[in-house]
């Protein structure tokens, strides 16, 4: 049987970066991904937005990975001429409950260690932005967009460079947990044996874990689809910033983004589904307008047109508390030899690096 040091599991941005650090540290990686090609799924429907780290609860691994991830994203994409621009983020308040929402967001991110952030006035932030509608808003410069692909396609060059090997069009079937590694059985492929399996399969992770013989299942936690659609306008963006609600339960609100070409989209917005699909109604504009008047009143209704969905991995539920990021190894499931990422939903772009940085330290000791 042939056997290999680490299999990580999922060519997502995320697995991506993470078979990146490991093969930069001397591990002999094997990326195995499903598709035809690296991100295909839950990295290529999203905003493509560099958040800053301003939601996410203090000590969290959300917050942590944002935060660090950030600056590792920016300075990796100056270093390798990735397209990103550092446009700046609008998080906008249309009455004075909302102002006090945006006070609590402020302490919450110099909790996070965001100190760049500033409370503006309503003339003020028209002076930027003449479009825009509000009472106040919050100003996040370090806030930003880049493009994913290459992003991606970057990580992908650098685990080759580094001797790893990827390998698409082979799902991981199964698994089986040995005294001295893991089992894995994938779709056209002979089985091998691996010291370590990085599960990276997004929304797979939970059948991936499910699939591999003896491990516990009390630590495999629930999946719940979540999806968001997008709709888009023709032409130029009105705005040069990112323009945000506040955040709503399970999102972050239908808010405005830019681009490296300057147009404009929407989205996403919030809806449970039972199943995987990516189907959009176009229906759903009407909410949508409805949402973007309230910081636009310009825009016209019949602008929106349908452009994409995606669906963000959740492992918690409609009324529940939101979940952190689960990044979990043998101290956590007591099973050696298997690094599970659970719930790796927004901000996972921004954070790859940094949870990439995570699962190597955890694979030293595993």
């Amino acid at each position: 049987m042939d056997q290999v040091d680490i299999v990580v599991v999922g060519a997502g941005v995320v697995g991506l970066a993470c078979a990146r650090a490991l093969a930069l540290a001397g591990r002999e990686v094997l990326l195995l991904e499903s598709a035809s090609t690296f991100g295909t799924g839950v990295s290529s429907r999203n905003s493509e937005v560099i958040h800053a780290g301003l939601y996410y609860p203090n000590g969290s691994l959300k917050a942590r990975h944002c935060v660090a991830g950030k600056r590792l994203l920016y300075e990796y994409c100056t270093q390798r001429a990735i397209p990103h621009r550092r446009c700046g983020k609008l998080l906008v308040a249309n009455d004075e409950a909302q102002i006090a929402q945006i006070e609590k967001l402020l302490k919450n991110a110099a909790g996070n260690g965001v100190d760049d952030l500033q409370l503006i006035s309503a003339a003020e932030a028209t002076a930027r932005e003449p479009a825009l509608r509000c009472m106040a808003a919050l100003v996040s410069p370090s806030s930003g967009i880049v493009d994913s692909h290459s992003f991606m396609l970057s990580l992908l060059g650098d685990v080759e460079n580094a001797g790893g090997t990827a390998v698409f069009n082979t799902p991981v079937t199964g698994g089986r947990i040995e005294q001295d590694g893991i089992i894995v059985f994938a779709q056209g492929a002979d089985p091998l044996k691996a010291r370590l399996v990085v599960n990276c399969a997004a929304l797979g992770a939970q059948a991936v874990a499910h699939a591999i013989d003896g491990f516990p299942k009390m630590h495999i936690p629930g999946l719940r689809y979540a999806r968001g659609v997008y709709f888009s306008i023709s032409g130029r963006s009105p705005f040069s910033h990112l323009i945000y609600p506040l955040p709503e339960a399970a999102g972050l609100g239908v808010h405005l983004t830019i681009d490296l070409g300057g147009q404009a989209k929407f989205g996403p917005d919030v809806e449970w589904i039972d199943h995987p699909s990516y189907d959009i109604d176009a229906s759903r504009a009407k909410a949508f307008y409805r949402e973007i008047s309230k910081y636009w009143p310009g825009i016209e209704h019949h602008e929106l047109q349908p452009a994409y969905a995606g669906i963000r991995p959740k492992i918690h539920g409609p009324g529940e508390p939101a979940a952190d990021f689960h990044i979990a190894g043998r101290e956590t499931h007591g099973v050696r030899g298997v690094i599970n990422l659970f719930g790796i939903e927004s901000p996972g772009l921004t954070a790859s690096l940094s949870i990439a940085a995570q699962v190597k330290d955890m694979a030293s000791i595993d």
